[in-house]
């Protein structure tokens, strides 16, 4: 068994509806910065302790965090006032918002250049609302903002490639984004199954990870963007990790409320472990290689520590 339950951690109760979103996890700090939708906030765990520290508040709807340990930066969307947050993690209290496109989620940052892409969702009444925002993280304003073919999900940045790809739901595609060109579309990627959803790239392999409602996570060449694999998965996915050390990608699918354990390098599912009813998503810890689930019923963090 790769994912054994190791605690829990109570994080406040839900003031709304909305329950928790994306997370990530400050390594170098032993933080966890999570998304509490529900609260307009972003909930801090310390991760040595196992514990709850703290809330930042004032983030409407807030749907993502994202960490640049480089320059020590934590990034919100926040979906119900249509911004961006940039705070140090050394000076929390000081927030600044930099406007967004329609409904933002998804965030991706190119420490290099310092260019943080943002996917906004859109509005369904708002004919061609969803978009990107690139934003200039030092000057703290926006480069520019460029329609998208369909509804966003997730993000990530290249390192080796230095380029942005963003999932889009329908049409099922991943969008190529290249920072250096103010977000020119460099191409567009088809993906064979219906809704991409969560979204990994393994640099080991060139390879994009991509989870898709439709319950397949797709492997393709982030170069060619030929189709690698498909592999079934126990339900539809929200957000995915990949441990590199361990070529494990924990994909998490909020219903029934469990986490598909996918060994990448033999391309299979290598066990489902229960977590809780709504439990869509998750953050992982590379340094203790633990899994953190959030259960929006109970408003925890369940721990899980990989052994394998």
């Amino acid at each position: 068994m790769a994912l054994k339950r190791v605690g829990e951690i109570e994080l406040p109760a839900h003031r709304a509806d909305g329950g928790f979103d994306h997370a990530a996890v400050h390594h170098r700090r032993n933080q966890l910065y999570l998304a509490h939708t529900a609260n307009d906030a972003v909930d801090v765990i310390d991760t040595g302790e196992g514990r709850y520290i703290r809330s930042i508040s004032d983030l409407k709807g807030v749907a993502g965090a994202l960490v640049d340990e480089s320059q020590d930066l934590v990034f919100t969307s926040n979906r119900g006032e249509n911004s961006v947050g940039i705070f140090s993690a050394h000076s929390e209290d000081r927030v600044e918002k930099v406007a967004a496109g329609i409904r933002p989620n998804g965030l991706a940052h190119d420490p290099g250049r310092g260019v943080l892409l943002c996917a906004n969702v859109g509005d369904p009444s708002i004919a061609g609302s969803p978009s990107i925002t690139l934003i200039d993280v030092r000057m703290r304003n926006v480069i520019g903002t460029i329609p998208m073919p369909g509804r966003t999900r997730w993000a990530i940045f290249d390192p080796e490639r230095r380029l942005f790809f963003v999932n889009i739901a329908d049409p099922p595609e991943i969008v190529v984004v290249d920072p250096e060109s103010r977000g020119r579309i460099e191409r567009h990627i088809d993906v064979p199954a219906r809704g991409p959803h969560g979204l990994e790239i393994d640099p080991s392999g060139h390879r994009l990870l991509c989870a898709c409602d439709e319950g397949r996570l797709v492997s393709i060449d982030s170069g060619s963007g030929e189709v690698l694999g498909i592999l079934d998965l126990s339900g539809p996915p929200d957000v995915v990790f990949l441990s590199q050390s361990l070529a494990h990608l924990y994909v998490a699918i909020g219903n029934p409320g469990i986490i598909d354990v996918i060994d990448t390098r033999a391309w299979t599912n290598m066990e489902t472990v229960p977590t809780g009813r709504g439990a869509h998503t998750i953050a992982y810890d590379r340094d203790s290689n633990r899994v953190y689930v959030f259960l929006p019923q109970t408003h925890r963090a369940a721990a899980f520590q990989d052994g394998n």
